[in-house]
């Protein structure tokens, strides 16, 4: 596999993307209109086995513009709620390979989302910590430039209700894969969210579905621009509370980034994504960063 860079402690440094991974699950928070785990970034599941323990801590921040959505026809109007969201993701997690199975890695991570809210609308705002979200995630390698891997975690409504944690639980399973060629890299993964029963709404949300696709190109063994499509869908269901039905709702969103390794154990990425189509759903317009550190 074309990676140059020093390892950590014996741990091969395409770790540090899975930090990355599993932060983002936190983003299936309802108060950001993203696409569920659409902050992973190239070689996200470039992962190594038959390593030694290490741990990694990820540090996201994404800032999303909110004052537009999907109408039901597909077109983008200005929201109703004139939100700006900022979202602090703070990580860690714990890696290793089990001596008796050397040829599997294993991950397991805990995430604790800050979430800020304001409102244009109502000239008002909410800060607080949303939901935590803990669990674990299980790969191989099929060839030495391939990975293939099972995550599942589960999100706990113990979060601030102001910012939209508090309410339900929910469990977030996806298969991911990635293939590494010498300048290209392909990383991907494909999932779902599957709800628990909301006190506010006296009902069970539809289940999502959600994939994530970054191509990256390597200029050299520190930088690496890439591009990413994010999709997402969930189906109808009914808010027994109100009695209104809630419409199935979808987003394709497309964005630009670039990743920065350095020191053998660090990396910084960078992404800009926006909606491209969508019904009835948040529009995506986000700036996004991301700081990892393994040791």
């Amino acid at each position: 596999m074309h990676n140059n860079t020093p390892r950590p402690r014996g741990a091969a440094p395409r770790v540090l993307p899975l930090a990355a991974l599993c932060a983002g699950l936190a983003l299936a928070q309802p108060a950001l209109a993203q696409v569920t785990l659409d902050v992973i970034g190239p070689h996200e599941y470039d992962l190594p086995v038959g390593f030694k323990p290490f741990n990694v801590f990820v540090q996201y921040a994404t800032f999303q513009d909110g004052r537009k959505a999907w109408d039901g026809s597909g077109d983008k109007r200005s929201a109703a709620a004139k939100t700006q969201t900022i979202v602090g993701l703070s990580k860690y997690v714990r890696f290793w390979s089990p001596e008796s199975r050397p040829d599997i890695g294993l991950a397991y991570e805990v995430i604790l989302p800050e979430v800020g809210i304001r409102n244009d609308a109502t000239n008002s705002s909410n800060s607080g910590l949303g939901d935590p979200l803990t669990g674990p995630a299980i790969w191989y390698k099929p060839t030495p430039n391939s990975t293939l891997g099972f995550q599942t975690f589960f999100q706990i409504p113990v979060g601030n209700k102001d910012v939209g944690g508090g309410d339900v639980w929910k469990n977030l399973s996806s298969l991911f894969w990635d293939i590494q060629f010498e300048r290209f890299s392909y990383t991907a993964d494909a999932g779902f969210v599957f709800f628990g029963e909301s006190n506010a709404a006296d009902a069970r949300p539809a289940t999502l579905f959600h994939t994530n696709q970054r191509l990256g190109y390597k200029l050299n063994d520190s930088i690496e621009p890439f591009i990413a499509l994010d999709y997402e869908r969930q189906g109808s269901w009914t808010n027994r509370a109100t009695g209104v039905k809630v419409a199935a709702s979808r987003e394709t969103t497309a964005g630009i980034g670039v990743m920065f390794s350095y020191f053998g154990n660090q990396s910084l990425t960078l992404r800009y994504s926006r909606g491209i189509s969508g019904e009835d759903h948040g529009a995506t317009d986000s700036f996004n960063l991301k700081y990892a550190y393994a040791w």
